[in-house]
């Protein structure tokens, strides 16, 4: 196991800029008000050959300005908990402030390594900024600037020295699933009643959650990486540049996922724009699966699911072959078995098909329903050969690519899920042009099987 560093502070002091400095990523949020991050954020470093987690914080405030102050106190305190050393982030540019004493109270009985670190010490001339820091009770202060990189890589060759060595090492194992839709759906929610615990802060007000929050969970001995998202709102409704961030970080969280995990707030009903986030994560070729949330507060019978189920699959045609499957996460009811629809498809998005029998299952197509003429001529199919996993993507060598008709391609495709049995997961087919001189070519062989067998 990595080791954990967390870094807090009080609002508005450099965490996220620092996050990013260290991680060297902009995975964290960074604008020039308190209060943009507001959850635990974790990303992984490496400085000197030692790999090591680490944690974006949100302020940390000791009254409760607003809504949210509270709920990201419980969230550094967390990260605290959990930390195997802590950086306490001051701020050399603001001075002293009485929130510095009350952390600095916090953190001097920790059994951990704690860190004090002035951050906006741009250069040397500013050193003398941090004098006054020491009045804190402090014994060693790290000047440094997060947005400029001066003074980091001193303060990070201290801080690996002092956590236990653990070498970068490569997870391919990890099904990461991105929890998406509208906002208020109940994504959040969702993820903390996974986990078991309160890690994302869940509120009735929209717009809660702001970054993409990543969580490994273990279920029945499979690790899975989720993904928390920001809620996706339609364009003409977003002002904010906040927002518009965190909507975007959205959908870069759609793209690096396995499984999309389109969350409808089933007691509202399906809306244009659930749609439209279905859409997403259609276009970026994941596997996708619909959860009902709220079915709990939905007034039912026998077929209430199958109604359901039919009006997700009419307004998303094109994800005909997802799961629809009804949960609460309030309740916890039917969250358990989620697993056991993400197993299934994330065995199809990562199925493998030889050779061979997908030749045979194309001359097998092709036999069945031949393609039409294409300006007279006879469309050739040569061979076929999967070229990925993730999702099962083939392609298909033949004399005209331009003549196959999308509805032909459709066919063939259907034929693929209905004899290998990927009907949950996306199918990507391509044809690439050949010249008819190959050995390997449907039509000589079917030409071949029928004069063979009038003799």
């Amino acid at each position: 196991m990595k080791p954990v560093v967390a870094i807090i502070g009080r609002p508005n002091v450099g965490k996220s800029t620092l996050f990013n400095r260290i991680t060297r990523t902009r995975d964290a949020l960074v604008d020039d008000f308190p209060g943009v991050t507001r959850d635990r954020h974790y990303g992984t470093a490496v400085w000197n050959d030692q790999e090591f987690f680490l944690v974006d914080t949100g302020g940390f405030s000791a009254t409760d300005d607003d809504d949210f102050s509270s709920l990201s106190r419980e969230q550094v305190l967390v990260a605290i908990s959990d930390a195997n050393a802590v950086i306490l982030l001051l701020d050399g540019k603001g001075g002293v402030s009485p929130f510095d004493n009350d952390l600095a109270e916090v953190v001097r009985t920790l059994p951990c390594p704690v860190f004090y670190a002035v951050n906006k010490i741009d250069n040397y001339e500013k050193e003398d900024n941090i004098h006054e820091f020491y009045g804190l009770g402090l014994e060693t202060l790290y000047p440094l600037s997060a947005e400029h990189g001066y003074g980091v890589p001193d303060f990070l060759d201290s801080l690996v020295s002092a956590l236990p060595f653990s070498a970068a090492e490569e997870d391919t194992d990890t099904v990461k699933l991105a929890i998406i839709g509208r906002p208020n759906v109940g994504k959040s929610s969702l993820t903390n009643r996974i986990l078991g615990e309160n890690r994302v802060i869940v509120s009735d007000i929209p717009g809660t959650t702001r970054d993409s929050i990543d969580s490994v969970c273990d279920i029945d001995g499979r690790k899975y990486l989720l993904i928390d998202t920001a809620g996706i709102r339609r364009k003409k409704q977003v002002y904010d540049k906040l927002e518009k961030i965190s909507i975007i970080k959205a959908l870069q969280s759609i793209e690096r996922c396995d499984i999309a995990l389109i969350i409808i707030d089933a007691h509202e009903g399906v809306t244009e724009q659930d749609i439209k986030i279905a859409g997403y994560a259609f276009e970026r070729g994941c596997g996708c699966i619909f959860l009902l949330n709220k079915w709990d507060l939905v007034e039912k019978d026998d077929r209430t699911l199958k109604q359901f189920t039919e009006k997700v699959r009419m307004a998303a045609k094109f994800l005909s072959y997802a799961p629809v499957f009804p949960i609460s996460a309030l309740t916890g009811k039917r969250v358990p078995k989620v697993f056991d629809v993400v197993d299934k498809v994330y065995a199809q998005y990562t199925t493998r098909i030889a050779t061979g029998p997908l030749n045979r299952l194309f001359e097998r197509a092709i036999s069945r329903t031949e393609p039409s003429l294409h300006q007279g001529r006879r469309l050739k199919f040569f061979y076929a050969t999967q070229i990925s996993d993730k999702p099962p993507t083939f392609i298909c060598f033949v004399n005209d690519p331009d003549g196959i008709h999308f509805s032909y391609q459709r066919y063939l495709i259907n034929q693929i899920r209905q004899e290998t049995g990927l009907d949950q997961t996306p199918v990507r087919l391509f044809f690439r042009k050949k010249k008819d001189s190959g050995s390997r070519v449907f039509w000589k062989k079917k030409i071949a099987d029928r004069t063979r067998k009038k003799r």
